[in-house]
């Protein structure tokens, strides 16, 4: 671990106070709840809160500062020549009946160790407990509670059992369709294999129940927020899709059966003869699933002239122009 007062960013000639303010903005900063989507937050959220263990009690402030204990708190009886265990009890300090607590994030969420010898009793009303639960209550509180309200307002909360973990995802329209399967890395570094739900929406969350860390109330669940990837082709209207479906100028006027691409392969659709651009055709059922069903794509016309010039269309267009003039603009005085 790293010096407590290189984590906490403060001088070893920090007060008391400056240590605390330093912890209640870093806590507030590097907590796992506010970094979802970094894998390492709560391996910096522990560092962080074993630093404060040392600098923040008095005791063990002043033993890390002799060289008595090192940056996780642990006796270093092999540095002080002629000087035996048993001598570091005798003042009331660090014996070998000593036991430093850690607090870290982990299965049950927050967890310290236990109690004998020093402990975290320098704390006071200042302690660490009383400053997490101050910073992290406009957050939402840390870890799972009962009664907390869930960060993710389209997800009913769940009560309690254990620490929940959250990740996120990013898929393809293609696996809302449904039974898509995706491999999902875990903060924690387990991966799973999750099924994603059909028609789901950007920025929604879905939930993996018992999959998450076991605490005295049973074993959390995992979180996993989505992100839809933009589509080439296809934009998303709720569950149905809309598609710009480019069309030359003798399909147009002649009309024709043209290839439609949709989500589950490419189909064809009958363009009536005379059809102007902007026109759209409804394909029923070629949408994303949704709880009230299918939805459809909605394909509309555009007309798309020759990529080169050709000078008999030029021509043709000329004739055209000069014999059977038409304006399609006279209502729009």
């Amino acid at each position: 671990m790293r010096d407590p007062y290189e984590v906490l960013g403060v001088p070893r000639g920090a007060s008391a106070s400056a240590i605390k303010g330093a912890f209640r903005k870093l806590a507030k900063k590097l907590h796992p709840d506010a970094n979802t989507k970094d894998p390492k937050a709560a391996a910096r959220f522990s560092e962080l809160n074993s630093a404060y263990e040392i600098l923040g009690d008095e005791k063990k402030r002043k033993a890390f500062d002799n060289g008595e204990i090192d940056a996780e708190g642990k006796p270093r009886f092999a540095g002080f020549e002629g000087a035996h265990p048993g001598d570091f009890a005798q003042g009331g300090g660090f014996g070998p009946g000593t036991h430093f607590e850690t607090f870290s994030w982990g299965p049950g969420g927050f967890s310290r160790g236990g109690s004998a010898g020093g402990g975290s009793r320098g704390f006071g009303g200042g302690g660490i407990d009383d400053i997490l639960k101050d910073v992290l209550g406009g957050m939402g509180g840390a870890g799972r509670a009962r009664g907390r309200a869930s960060p993710f307002p389209q997800e009913e909360e769940a009560p309690a059992t254990g620490q929940d973990i959250r990740a996120s995802l990013t898929v393809s329209l293609s696996d809302l369709t449904g039974n898509a399967m995706k491999r999902v890395r875990l903060p924690t570094g387990k991966e799973v294999e999750v099924r994603i739900p059909p028609g789901i929406g950007d920025g929604q969350t879905f939930r993996l129940k018992g999959q998450g860390f076991s605490g005295p109330d049973g074993t959390g669940d995992v979180l996993i927020t989505v992100s839809v990837a933009p589509h080439p082709l296809f934009e998303r209207d709720g569950n149905d899709l809309r598609l710009d479906l480019p069309v030359t100028l003798y399909e147009a006027v002649l009309g024709g059966k043209v290839r439609v691409p949709t989500l589950e392969g490419a189909v064809e659709l009958a363009i009536p003869p005379n059809t102007n651009g902007g026109r759209t055709f409804r394909l029923k059922g070629k949408g994303l699933p949704g709880k009230d069903g299918v939805g459809d794509l909605y394909a509309t016309i555009r007309l798309v002239l020759p990529q080169t010039p050709d000078p008999d269309l030029e021509e043709l267009m000329r004739k055209w122009r000069d014999g059977k003039p038409y304006d399609p603009r006279r209502d729009m005085s």
